[in-house]
């Protein structure tokens, strides 16, 4: 494994970053095909046995179990101070308007429910999950500016944002003497390549890390069409982000596949090398052992100038999708765009 720092932040990562997603009880949130508690320790032992350092997760994911069961295998399996911990927030409920909870409460409130859930003194990165439009920016960078005042949270990232919002807040929080945001975790793939037109460019002049999701996309980037996975029969969200364009997006997946078997390696490892060209630490979804194993394997595969211009050439523009196709001021009820794409409401 390779390592590199995240952004402008001390934070030493792993050059990939395990998404938990997968991890939580099953039949407690938005999620059919997560693992339970002990597959899911036992994917995130394997993955810090391999080097992974980097763990990604939202109290948001499982009502808070994916946040459980990734504490209980850090604290069995490493030393804190040796894993980088990220998880997420969600913005104020209705409830918590109506009640007159402010963006400061509401932000110390979740970080204590998540450092409860994760069993730990303190959170490595705190991402701010969608833009909150029924919540003063202000408040919000204020709130996590706080509760890095008091030790309980190191750095904060951002996502699901766009580069103007990114550098809006990083604006506000420079010249109000607030922590700024070291990393964007956006939607970024091979055949999802938006971000590419503002935010990387903004990252780079910034140093600011990108973690992007979706490395896979969903698995798409991984298997041919056809080879099915439960993720990819019951995922709903997934399928909402990526059917309307299969026709287009797969000249690119037949490359992926291609350039794999000159390469004698798997389409996962092509994908994420393409990847690791572009950002800081995509974050790779594991709910199985070869899931782990192709993550890994990809630091260390080498595309080529002439790979890469292959893989990127049949692009075409796609529409934004999922919780960014939502992110305006018109859709301003923050809890039902959070239910529209999980099913769940927190």
């Amino acid at each position: 494994m390779k390592y590199t720092k995240l952004g402008n932040s001390n934070l030493n990562v792993s050059r990939v970053c395990m998404g938990c997603m997968g991890f939580g009880d099953p039949q407690n949130g938005m999620h059919t095909w997560t693992l339970p508690e002990k597959e899911s320790i036992e994917i995130i032992k394997n993955g810090l046995e391999n080097g992974i350092n980097f763990y990604d997760t939202a109290i948001g994911y499982q009502n808070g179990t994916s946040e459980q069961y990734v504490g209980k295998a850090i604290r069995e399996n490493a030393a804190r101070e040796d894993v980088v911990v990220a998880t997420k927030f969600l913005p104020r409920s209705e409830e918590e308007i109506a009640n007159n909870v402010s963006g400061q409460e509401h932000i110390h409130n979740f970080v204590n429910k998540s450092l409860e859930n994760l069993d730990m003194d303190y959170i490595d990165l705190y991402i701010y999950h969608m833009w909150d439009y029924n919540t003063p920016l202000y408040d919000i960078l204020e709130g996590l500016n706080e509760v890095i005042e008091e030790g309980k949270v190191k750095y904060i990232g951002i996502s699901n944002c766009f580069a103007w919002q990114l550098a809006k807040a990083n604006a506000m929080a420079e010249s109000e003497g607030f922590a700024k945001f070291v990393s964007i975790q956006g939607h970024y793939n091979l055949i999802f390549r938006e971000e590419e037109r503002e935010m990387i460019p903004l990252c780079a002049a910034d140093n600011i890390a990108t973690t992007p999701y979706s490395a896979l996309a969903s698995g798409r980037l991984s298997r041919l069409q056809g080879e099915d996975s439960k993720r990819m029969k019951e995922d709903f969200y997934a399928k909402l982000k990526y059917q309307s364009t299969e026709a287009q997006d797969m000249e690119i997946i037949k490359r992926v596949d291609e350039l794999a078997q000159n390469y004698g390696v798997s389409m996962t490892e092509v994908s994420l090398a393409w990847l690791l060209t572009k950002v800081t630490s995509p974050i790779v979804g594991a709910t199985k052992m070869h899931h782990v194993e192709g993550a890994v394997n990809s630091v260390e595969l080498k595309l080529s100038s002439d790979d890469i211009i292959y893989l990127e050439e049949p692009y075409v523009a796609h529409d934004l999708v999922g919780v960014m196709a939502d992110n305006k001021a018109s859709a301003n009820d923050n809890e039902k765009v959070w239910a529209k794409h999980t099913k769940n409401k927190i």
